[in-house]
């Protein structure tokens, strides 16, 4: 009997092979960009201060003078009998909080006007795991908006979150360019990656959303260098996307003054919206260092912590 299309059997093997390819080339990625996060994670690790504080913990972290009022139970007394003053063992703080990512999988993520360069749905992703991984460091626990797994800590923390990335990378055609409704318990933190080319109407609704339960948050806007500073000239051909269609400019370097402008107030209208929301934003270029960006992600959270706890 010849086998067709229409055999249940043959339709369920074809759909596994399917399976098998998508996870195939999931695997191959994920070594080489889980690589360049953690070489991402041990620069940032290199260059963070400032993070650990006195708070309730089981960690030592440094001697002070005993004042009066103090607890005589915190006094460390071999500390003190090397000296004729009294001393307190400090702890650190170590209570963890929940930190949820999102990276936008969006068409207009994969854009990338120069081979050298990753395309900013790459970079987005590299930013998200190497902040994954120096938060799962720390013990702080992490997760991704829109899966319904609880954030969580500890080791392959980042392998984990990095599979569900690549998944939802699969078919950027169908995933959308803002974040999912999603309520996050209050006083948690959200990361929103994304190159935020949305109208800000559609921002403003997300931000108000989260800001309502309390939810600090921060957006990390990523560019591509083009983008930045509009460079064509000449006659071009602009490719919409996200079926925003096409348009032939005879002179593209016309544009650039308006396009700057439009670009400088876009970024101004999601800086106040987050601003009004108690939130944050910053900019990264994907032909610019993503240590640096990390390092600013993550002494963010570190200050806001230091601010609300």
């Amino acid at each position: 009997m010849a086998l067709t299309g229409t055999d249940p059997n043959v339709t369920l093997q074809i759909a596994r092979d399917r399976q098998k390819a998508e996870a195939a080339a999931i695997a191959e990625r994920l070594p080489p960009l889980l690589l360049a996060a953690e070489r991402i994670a041990a620069t940032v690790e290199q260059g963070v201060h400032g993070r650990r504080r006195t708070g309730s913990g089981e960690v030592f972290w440094q001697y002070r003078p005993y004042y009066a009022g103090d607890e005589l139970k915190r006094l460390d007394w071999r500390a003190s009998a090397k000296t004729d003053k009294l001393y307190l063992r400090q702890l650190e703080w170590s209570a963890s909080q929940s930190v949820y990512l999102w990276c936008d999988h969006s068409p207009s993520m994969t854009y990338g006007s120069r081979r050298d360069l990753p395309t900013k749905l790459a970079r987005a992703q590299v930013l998200a795991l190497a902040l994954s991984s120096v938060l799962a460091r720390a013990g702080e626990r992490v997760g991704l908006l829109g899966h319904p797994e609880p954030p969580s800590a500890g080791r392959g923390v980042t392998e984990r979150i990095a599979e569900r990335l690549f998944v939802d990378a699969r078919d950027p055609a169908k995933a959308p360019s803002v974040p999912p409704q999603a309520d996050l318990p209050a006083h948690a933190h959200a990361l929103i990656i994304s190159d935020f080319l949305s109208p800000v109407d559609a921002w403003q609704e997300v931000i108000a959303r989260f800001a309502a339960r309390n939810v600090h948050g921060h957006l990390l806007q990523v560019l591509d260098p083009a983008e930045q500073s509009m460079p064509f000239t000449g006659r071009v051909r602009f490719l919409g996307l996200e079926r925003e269609g096409d348009v032939l400019m005879s002179r593209a370097e016309g544009i650039r003054d308006q396009y700057l402008e439009r670009l400088t107030a876009h970024q101004q209208a999601l800086r106040d919206l987050a601003r009004h929301a108690g939130w944050s934003m910053t900019v990264h270029v994907t032909d610019g260092p993503a240590a640096t960006s990390v390092l600013q992600l993550y002494q963010w959270l570190a200050a806001d912590r230091g601010m609300r706890r």
